[in-house]
């Protein structure tokens, strides 16, 4: 009984951390920029938001912490994006996810070979983690469509692979 009301007491402590963090967050990027900015300049702080400062934008006294970052971040940083991002919409959207399933299947045969060369795991196990490898290097890795949703995709389903063996072995041992 002592050892569920601890673990109780942890979950509610880290829910509070969690909640107390994200309140903190959304606090700081309700902030209006520039005089916080000032006042960071005034007191001669190492810290200041200069660096979001997006170049060529000019902020007004009534702007947010939050909307100078959505400004920041939804800007194109590169020519090269562009290009390629005009590139890659003359191509229809069924070839391109083709090519980056194609381009994780090579990570993933890649690191089925080295797991099944160089280690004694079975093929279950040997199937599951370079499924995994193959889509955590294929999110670090260019690809043929520009986002990160095809990217997380195909990290996300190995992992509920896994975490659905997981379950089914443990089920497994609770009925033996």
């Amino acid at each position: 009984m002592q050892r569920k009301v601890l673990q109780v007491l942890i979950i509610l402590f880290l829910v509070f951390i969690v909640l107390s963090g994200f309140l903190l967050v959304k606090h700081i990027l309700q902030l209006p920029f520039r005089p916080t900015n000032d006042a960071l300049h005034q007191k001669k702080s190492a810290f200041t938001l200069d660096f979001l400062i997006p170049s060529g934008t000019h902020l007004d006294e009534k702007i947010t912490i939050g909307e100078v970052i959505k400004i920041r971040f939804t800007k194109e940083k590169a020519p090269y994006k562009k290009i390629l991002c005009a590139f890659f919409d003359l191509i229809p959207h069924q070839y391109r996810f083709l090519a980056n399933l194609f381009l994780l299947l090579f990570w993933f045969l890649c690191f089925m070979t080295f797991l099944r060369v160089f280690t004694f795991m079975g093929y279950g196990r040997a199937l599951r983690g370079s499924l995994l490898l193959g889509g955590i290097t294929y999110y670090f890795m260019p690809d043929f469509s520009p986002g990160k949703a095809d990217d997380m995709l195909f990290i996300v389903i190995p992992l509920f692979i896994i975490l659905l063996r997981i379950y089914i072995h443990k089920r497994k041992a609770r009925k033996e």
